[in-house]
């Protein structure tokens, strides 16, 4: 189950700006190569650039990755409940009330890409162990139905989507 794409009804539209962005293939080694990307790009950031902002009220660089942090712990605790058959509707989140109230400017990078690598080796623990019954378990989050298994290629996309914008935005110059 988890070497197929998931289909455009088990998730919302909304979130093909990142299901689009994976690759095909096992989403456990697709995350597991996303680590490994996002873990080599933080390393060669220096620490003084963490606070970093492209343009005046935009994220500055340590704000986009514990956005990354957020998001990815969100939608891993959504696949766990889903997987586990909990048909509780779960809430949405707004990116934009959690970021101001994140530390990010407390943080040194190091400590954000530490924090990063456990997320992800967490998110990883869990999803190995998911059965093809698990993944393609359906329940709502956000008012729209999704699957286990599109919430995963969701993290991947959106990790995919915040390392260009990274790389496009902050880092060249």
């Amino acid at each position: 189950m988890a070497h197929r794409r998931p289909q455009s009804d088990e998730y919302n539209p909304y979130y093909d700006t990142y299901v689009s962005k994976v690759e095909d293939g096992d989403i456990l080694s697709i995350l597991e190569q996303g680590k490994h990307q996002t873990l080599n790009l933080l390393r060669t950031i220096p620490e003084q650039a963490g606070n970093h902002r492209y343009a005046p009220g935009k994220w500055t660089i340590k704000e986009v990755l514990l956005h990354l942090v957020d998001s990815e712990r969100v939608f891993a605790y959504r696949a766990l409940r889903i997987a586990r058959n909990d048909q509780t509707p779960l809430p949405g989140f707004n990116q934009d009330d959690y970021v101001p109230h994140c530390g990010a400017s407390q943080r040194t990078l190091a400590s954000i890409r530490e924090e990063y690598k456990a997320v992800r080796e967490a998110t990883l623990h869990l999803f190995q162990h998911f059965t093809d019954e698990m993944w393609a378990r359906r329940g709502t989050a956000s008012d729209s139905p999704v699957t286990a298994l599109a919430l995963a290629f969701i993290i991947a996309g959106h990790e995919k989507h915040h390392l260009m914008v990274l790389k496009e935005r902050y880092l060249e110059k």
